[in-house]
């Protein structure tokens, strides 16, 4: 299999790796000249193609028209985008994956028809799931850097959204229903996704509008009390 892979990070270099072990043919796009140059000690000038991997004649010299697959893992969510579209529409790629650095960007892949996406915040949240509270809403943890809340909350069998799509539900302005966990295991919730009873709804939100998603999603409850439930759990913990 012939791999494109565009970005050469840590995720970029370490996919190479990997696949070059496998036996797989690949090359790597690169445009940070110092970075280039440290990867190519260690893949060799062959399997490298310098430049800026949105642009399409270097996809071209990298050889996009002839791969199998198109790895977008840059740093830069645009960037990404841009690739995957050119990958997608352009040249027929047969699979893309990439990477999304902000969760909000998702829906902007799944449209493109990406198969696979890579997001450092959806990984999270499966790491974190074996330890998630049994309340109806909890804080889990602040991204400061993205400025985000991400909050739990249980969907019970007389929520309003319970058997209802993602993409049916009308959430507050700036929140982000990023994945669902059922039965112990993290969905990464796309517009196609189901929500049962039972299910528990990992949400990111800019800061102060939990009120807010609390009304949405548990109408009957008191929200001063399960707000007040989750800072105590918060600081208990």
């Amino acid at each position: 299999m012939f791999v494109l892979i565009v970005g050469g990070g840590k995720v970029g270099l370490n996919t190479a790796r990997q696949l070059m072990r496998l036996g797989h043919e690949i090359v790597l796009v690169e445009q940070r000249p110092t970075r280039y140059g440290i990867i190519a000690e260690e893949l060799g000038d062959e399997a490298l193609v310098f430049g800026d991997g949105t642009e399409v004649w270097v996809l071209e010299k990298a050889g996009i028209g002839r791969c199998d697959m198109v790895v977008a893992v840059t740093g830069d969510d645009e960037d990404n985008i841009i690739i995957s579209q050119v990958a997608k529409l352009k040249f027929g790629v047969p699979k893309v994956v990439a990477r999304v650095n902000n969760p909000f960007n998702q829906p902007t892949f799944d449209l493109l028809g990406v198969e696979a996406t890579i997001c450092a915040t959806t990984q999270l949240l499966n790491l974190i799931m074996h330890e998630l509270p049994v309340h109806k809403f909890v804080h889990l943890l602040t991204l400061r850097k993205q400025n985000l809340e991400l909050v739990e909350l249980e969907v019970g069998d007389n929520s309003p959204f319970a058997n209802t799509y993602v993409q049916d539900i009308d959430l507050p302005e700036g929140a982000l229903l990023a994945a669902i966990v059922r039965a112990g295991h993290a969905l990464v919730a796309r517009g196609s996704t189901e929500i049962l009873p039972g299910d528990y709804v990992l949400c990111l939100l800019p800061p102060g509008r939990e009120r807010d998603l609390v009304k949405v999603f548990l109408p009957d409850e008191d929200i001063d009390r399960v707000l007040l439930q989750s800072e105590l759990d918060t600081s208990e913990g």
